[in-house]
């Protein structure tokens, strides 16, 4: 059997925006360019990738602070301290040359993470935590100092939560992936409550590789073992990093770099029969395969390979399907019309065809995602029914503005479209319902609209 010749990048297309070889220079969590320590320690990361950090807490000083401190959001929640941004600010230098002594004389000590719940568009809640701010800035200060470091270990596939890096980069590479590397089958994978389930002392054996100064390590430590306040009880934390931390994402990244990353490259070089792509968003990951084979063997050596890492595969959410130019043949045959969709970062991929007949990947909005905000937003116009006209109107532009900027791409009009008209539904319904006498038409509020208030058109953001 002959072995297909893997692709040079991941994504089977060229270098993707943002790689570390190309700039280097800019890969802080600011994504401004580096400060000249900095700079001298991604230039040694990046002449070897064993090369052992022994002394890095000496980065952390007062300017390193303040650039953490002025990346934080101003109307972000208090944490267990009750300290917000603003009490902060009007001591600035005083708090920040107190922060940075109790740091270096190793006196520092984190507090308790205020536990917070958000919904979850398939109707549960995802845990977040929010930490006080003092451990913000120190997180973040730390955090940038060991993205110089490991942006140049991360592979090119991975896109969350890096610096100059989006959720459109990834689907731009999953698509680029799927229309140009013989892609028959799709394993659609997610990690069962990824961020709970991390193992610390493996995270921290992780970080050993590259981290060698234990002033570091005992940072992150204090972090991972700082515990949970809920309801005014406080309970210790033995796995998982909170969401919402500063230092999570990129320990998280940290984390899969070595337990799935590293093992998919050399999974594929080795093992792999056909072409593999793989493209993966935090804990998200999408893989494609040229031969069925090969994505049974995956499938289940993934289980075995996350199972020694303490993760476990979500299998209501993991899917093996057939997708591609040549899957509609299988599909007739079990009497199905086209082969079956799957859903990356609020979108649904599915095939079709263009004008000319020539098999094409598209994307719209995932439905769930679709509903979870309209459903939100009607409950926020029933909030402001009774503000000024003109308010409402601001709010309405903007939240139509984000909506394009992300869901903005080709083929995907008409679920723009759609999310606009609901969104005229709902404005006129509470419009009718601010007096009793209010009888306007959908003629009137279209004239209405024209005339004084007109709210922005469904359009192409993202044009490839």
């Amino acid at each position: 059997m002959t072995r297909s010749k893997a692709t040079r990048h991941e994504e089977g297309r060229s270098r993707p925006e943002g790689t570390p070889g190309q700039e280097a220079k800019v890969r802080t969590q600011s994504r401004v360019a580096l400060p000249p320590n900095l700079t001298r320690v991604n230039e040694a990361a990046q002449r070897s990738q064993r090369t052992r950090f022994t002394a890095l807490l000496h980065h952390i000083d007062l300017p390193a602070l303040s650039r953490s401190f002025f990346r934080q959001k101003r109307q972000a929640g208090a944490g267990v301290d009750g300290v917000t941004v603003a009490d902060y600010e009007r001591d600035l230098q005083d708090c920040l040359r107190d922060l940075h002594t109790r740091i270096h004389r190793g006196s520092y000590r984190p507090h308790p993470v205020r536990r917070s719940y958000i919904p979850k568009p398939d109707g549960g809640s995802r845990p977040i935590g929010i930490p006080a701010l003092e451990d913000k800035i120190v997180q973040g200060a730390v955090a940038e100092l060991l993205s110089t470091i490991y942006e140049v270990d991360f592979r090119n596939f991975s896109y969350g939560f890096r610096p100059g890096r989006n959720p459109h980069q990834a689907l731009d590479a999953l698509h680029t992936g799927l229309m140009t590397q013989r892609v028959n089958w799709v394993l659609d994978a997610d990690i069962r409550s990824f961020f709970d389930s991390v193992d610390h002392g493996m995270l921290l054996r992780m970080l050993d590789r590259r981290i060698g100064d234990p002033r570091i390590i005992e940072l992150i430590k204090r972090w991972l073992k700082a515990g949970v306040m809920e309801n005014g009880q406080r309970s210790d934390t033995v796995e998982g990093t909170p969401q919402g931390a500063g230092i999570s994402p990129l320990l998280a990244n940290v984390f899969l770099h070595y337990a799935l990353d590293l093992w998919v490259s050399d999974w594929r070089r080795t093992k792999a029969a056909g072409r593999v792509i793989f493209v993966r968003y935090a804990d998200d990951f999408v893989l494609g395969f040229q031969r069925k084979q090969d994505a049974l063997r995956f499938q289940a050596e993934l289980r075995d390979r996350l199972r020694k890492v303490g993760l476990r595969l979500n299998e209501d959410k993991t899917r093996l399907l057939s997708f591609g130019a040549y899957a509609k043949t299988p599909q007739n045959k079990l009497g199905r019309k086209r082969p079956e969709t799957f859903d990356f970062l609020g979108f649904t991929h599915y095939c079709s065809t263009s004008r000319n007949g020539r098999h094409v990947v598209k994307r719209k909005t995932q439905r769930k995602r679709l509903h979870k905000k309209l459903k939100a937003l009607r409950a926020q116009l029933k909030a402001r029914r009774h503000r000024p006209v003109i308010e409402q109107w601001r709010w309405l532009c903007s939240v139509l503005k984000g909506h394009y900027n992300y869901y903005g791409l080709p083929n995907n009009i008409h679920s723009l479209q759609v999310f606009r008209h609901q969104v005229l539904k709902a404005w006129i319904k509470w419009l009718r319902r601010r007096s009793q006498k209010n009888r306007r038409n959908w003629k009137q509020f279209y004239s209405f609209l024209d005339s004084c208030f007109p709210l922005p058109q469904p359009r192409i953001t993202h044009p490839r």
